[in-house]
């Protein structure tokens, strides 16, 4: 049996690899890859390495779960260095325990290499600090996609004032993704920032408030929403004005400040 090694692929950008994730990428003589995994990083592989695609987007599986269980399962049978390359970091939404069920039920030898996860690299893009220990003393990682398959669940908890959410996969409906937010009982001008292809030469943000974000057009996926007062420190580029009616607020209008920015 060879070993697998669950590593992550940062945000996309090659250089905010780890040096261990690099070496391991090099070295490996299967890859299977996630659909964020960027073409920059993916180059780095040796031109013997045999890559896969597994990847998940909007709905549409090239593999199932069990599919990639089975699959790493025959590659450590095979190969003797097989990488499982996940975009950001493989503990966070990567669905890297089903794997390592997998891999410790037909005693496979694993590793995990950590990743820049999104929470981080969005952070950092929009220069904001999740755990401002002014006005946030807490943060949460929330996932919008577990919502879609879950329907009817409540997937938003009461919120805190000084709590930093943090949502991936937030998915193209902002209109109700501010109602859910809204409804967990978060204020409707709590700030929040959206960050959009982070580290690519795509990247771009935008600023608004819970209140108003089904006023605004969807970023490109992948994306992240940041929402507390934390986001109002994020930088921007250009100012405009969204301006329209909520039924939250009795058909009250509301005006927003959203800020668009590029890399």
């Amino acid at each position: 049996m060879g070993k697998v090694y669950l590593v992550g692929a940062g945000p996309g950008s090659a250089d905010l690899l780890t040096l261990r994730a690099l070496r391991l990428i090099q070295a490996a003589d299967v890859i299977l890859f996630d659909a964020l995994v960027s073409t920059e990083v993916l180059q780095l592989a040796s031109s013997n390495a045999r890559l896969i695609n597994v990847g998940k987007r909007s709905g549409r599986k090239s593999f199932s779960q069990d599919d990639i269980n089975a699959l790493l399962f025959y590659a450590a049978r095979n190969a003797e260095v097989v990488v499982r390359l996940k975009g950001g970091d493989p503990m966070i939404f990567g669905r890297a325990a089903e794997e390592m069920a997998t891999l410790r039920k037909e005693r496979i030898e694993f590793e995990v290499v950590p990743g820049v996860t999104a929470a981080c690299s969005a952070a950092a893009a929009a220069k904001v600090s999740l755990t401002d220990r002014r006005i946030a003393s807490n943060v949460s990682f929330l996932t919008a996609h577990s919502c879609e398959e879950n329907s009817g669940k409540k997937w938003i908890e009461p919120s805190e004032n000084n709590r930093t959410l943090v949502i991936y996969m937030p998915g193209q409906d902002y209109e109700r993704l501010g109602s859910d937010l809204l409804g967990a009982g978060i204020v409707a001008n709590t700030p929040c920032v959206v960050v959009s292809k982070i580290s690519s030469a795509d990247q771009q943000f935008l600023r608004t408030n819970v209140g108003s974000l089904g006023l605004v057009t969807a970023l490109p996926a992948p994306a992240v929403i940041i929402v507390g007062e934390v986001a109002e420190s994020a930088e921007s580029a250009e100012e405009v004005i969204a301006v329209g009616k909520l039924e939250h607020f009795g058909g009250e209008e509301v005006r927003s400040h959203v800020a668009y920015s590029a890399r």
